[in-house]
């Protein structure tokens, strides 16, 4: 980025797309993906290798990515257990395996079948064979602000968890996930600075979900935290499908760019390229959504 603006920009269709129930068909998913690439986002979370029966909708994650375009653009795919990671790992093209840890073990359970204490098994698994074969573990915090399940939560929770993955499995990217849209601004400049302070070496993201009232204010907070990424997906639709909240969604990836305008923050992305891509998503997601 430009003018000493560092922040990293994920763009998410794998989030957008993997609730639906109506199965997207291949093709359409990789002209998608490829428009994205166009745009020059430094990060695409195109797809997951999980349970079909969990996630239908990303079941053909392996194709789509073998018609991916070559781009600067680094890809992501989440992984939730070893079949997973080891099938990540086997692809050429994708640069970050993407791991759900959940600060709630309500929530770990349902997401991935698994208790807190048999999720860090897995996440150091993953971590072995990312070393290993030159990838690295984005780690995911899902629900870092709060949960819908009556469990305590507290920010000491996540930032034991935190130092616990980076000291004992040398994780250097983690990304904290609002899960049920549940943050505030406050709440998130708190953590992400805390954070900061506590594990300086750590490259810290924020994947946000919203309900579009709070949206804007949410992603000012992320610009004023100085965190490292931010996910987004065009017309911010998605969100987590275990959460079950159809109000909530992703942090729409127009707002972001309005934002850098609005504060005169040059960036690398392509607008053209992102005109193309959102048109393209009007026509996806109201045939499909």
């Amino acid at each position: 980025m430009c003018n000493g603006f560092k922040m990293k920009f994920v763009e998410c269709p794998r989030d957008a797309m993997q609730g639906i129930k109506k199965q997207i068909p291949t093709q359409v998913k990789i002209t998608y993906a490829n428009l994205l690439l166009d745009v020059g986002f430094d990060i695409l979370d195109v797809g997951s290798f999980v349970s079909p029966k969990a996630i239908p909708q990303m079941s053909d994650t392996k194709q789509v990515l073998e018609h991916l375009k070559e781009t600067p653009t680094k890809l992501l795919v989440i992984v939730a257990n070893h079949r997973g990671a080891v099938q990540g790992i086997e692809q050429p093209k994708v640069n970050y395996l993407g791991y759900p840890f959940s600060i709630s073990e309500e929530f770990q359970k349902r997401n991935t079948n698994a208790t807190l204490n048999e999720a860090f098994d897995r996440v150091k698994d993953t971590q072995e064979l990312c070393v290993k074969n030159n990838k690295t573990l984005c780690l995911y915090f899902s629900m870092a602000f709060g949960n819908p399940y009556n469990e305590a939560y507290h920010e000491d929770q996540v930032c034991f968890w935190a130092e616990k993955m980076s000291t004992q499995l040398g994780i250097k990217s983690l990304t904290l996930a609002d899960t049920i849209g549940s943050s505030n601004p406050k709440q998130i400049h708190s953590l992400v600075n805390t954070l900061k302070a506590q594990l300086p070496n750590l490259s810290l993201g924020l994947h946000l979900h919203s309900n579009p009232l709070s949206a804007s204010e949410k992603i000012s907070a992320a610009f004023k935290s100085n965190c490292d990424r931010l996910d987004s997906a065009l017309l911010g639709l998605g969100g987590c499908p275990m959460a079950k909240d159809d109000l909530v969604g992703n942090i729409n990836t127009e707002l972001v760019i309005d934002h850098l305008q609005n504060m005169n923050i040059n960036h690398a992305l392509d607008l053209k390229a992102l005109e193309k891509a959102k048109t393209y998503a009007k026509e996806l997601f109201s045939t499909y959504y």
